[in-house]
């Protein structure tokens, strides 16, 4: 068989198998959704318009989610069927290696990587934002003027800003404190406090301010002081409590995650959150390589199907363990986000080249 008709052949197979299987996944995901949530738009008085807006903008995010998943076991049941049906011992016999299957694989898995990826940033994260406002604003009532921070700190020029309260959307802060630096950031020329201020990029307005030299140790009381920060309050509901930066697209992100850093904030948590997108985006590759793997130790397509959901699991666990020491600083940020990628890349292609090796006796041809 010639290698276009049989890329053709492998490709139209398994795009039948996987949008079956994209399906099935997306139909359960959004019953067990429905079942879980319906109750809570039924006690919130709102209408079947509102419930089925929420679980319709919830299907690209679901997609991008259970991509993975379904791709892994599209290319498993594919496979398995085909050395079934001995079409997996034909190419052999026409001399089509395991090798050769496994750059079409993986090539074919690089093309869906670079789908979820784009899908997932512009799609999937509008979905999200979209049903997470839903969820927020009409069913909890949770607007995002009515988000408070508190212990919020930042640096901005030579100043180190802390703040007791802040309403980030609001752009209002109470109980204000501001340390004045001086270059070498070696000794404080001044510090402001302030019961309330306003807050805009480039224009903070303190109110009821007092001012304290060191050196002497005198105070001035003012009403009212304006100072040149740059910071943007609304930056912080990126990282307010219970505020996911999933939702945010990668370039916004990274906007974000150069603000805060600028700022002197920490953003282990963001940037491992930005390596993460790309991360998972391929994992569709991962998934790729297990399913060969898979097919090279067990053709029996029931047994594998139930392994593919194992070894999702395993990797969803990796995956998040990795995420999770990231974040927290335990690992560099990009290593944390692709931990789970470079084990079982490992472990799938450790055993593609097991077995492809020319030199092993009884190696595949």
């Amino acid at each position: 068989m010639r290698p276009k008709v049989l890329h053709r052949y492998l490709l139209r197979q398994n795009l039948f198998y996987l949008l079956s299987t994209l399906v099935v996944g997306t139909a359960l995901y959004l019953m067990s959704d429905l079942f879980d949530r319906l109750d809570d738009f039924m006690e919130a008085g709102l209408g079947l318009g509102v419930a089925l807006r929420y679980f319709a903008v919830k299907i690209p995010l679901i997609v991008s989610q259970i991509m993975p998943a379904v791709f892994l076991v599209s290319v498993v049941v594919q496979l398995c069927l085909m050395a079934r049906s001995r079409e997996l011992l034909a190419l052999r016999s026409g001399g089509v290696s395991l090798a050769s299957l496994t750059v079409f694989v993986v090539l074919y898995s690089l093309v869906w990587c670079l789908g979820q990826l784009l899908f997932s940033q512009f799609v999937g994260v509008y979905g999200e934002r979209e049903a997470a406002r839903i969820w927020s604003e009409q069913v909890r009532g949770n607007l995002a003027e009515k988000k408070v921070l508190s212990g919020v700190w930042f640096k901005d020029g030579d100043s180190i800003v802390e703040l007791d309260r802040l309403w980030p959307a609001r752009g209002e802060a109470q109980g204000v404190t501001v340390f004045e630096m001086t270059g070498d950031r070696q000794a404080v020329t001044r510090i402001l406090t302030a019961k309330r201020a306003d807050a805009a990029p480039g224009d903070w307005r303190l109110y009821d301010v007092r001012e304290l030299h060191p050196g002497d140790f005198s105070v001035t009381a003012m009403d009212e002081l304006a100072l040149p920060f740059q910071q943007n309050p609304a930056t912080f509901l990126h990282v307010a409590p219970g505020v996911d930066p999933s939702r945010l697209p990668m370039w916004t992100l990274a906007r974000v995650i150069g603000e805060l850093d600028a700022a002197g904030s920490n953003v282990e948590r963001l940037l491992t959150t930005w390596h993460m997108k790309w991360a998972y985006a391929f994992s569709v590759l991962a998934m790729g390589l297990i399913a060969l793997a898979m097919v090279t130790l067990f053709e029996n397509v029931y047994l594998n199907v139930a392994l593919s959901l194992v070894v999702t699991f395993a990797y969803y666990a990796v995956f998040m363990i990795g995420v999770t020491l990231g974040q927290k600083g335990m690992l560099p940020p990009w290593l944390g986000a692709w931990l789970g990628n470079v084990i079982f890349y490992a472990l799938a292609g450790g055993r593609l080249a097991w077995t492809v090796w020319p030199h092993r006796p009884g190696a595949a041809a």
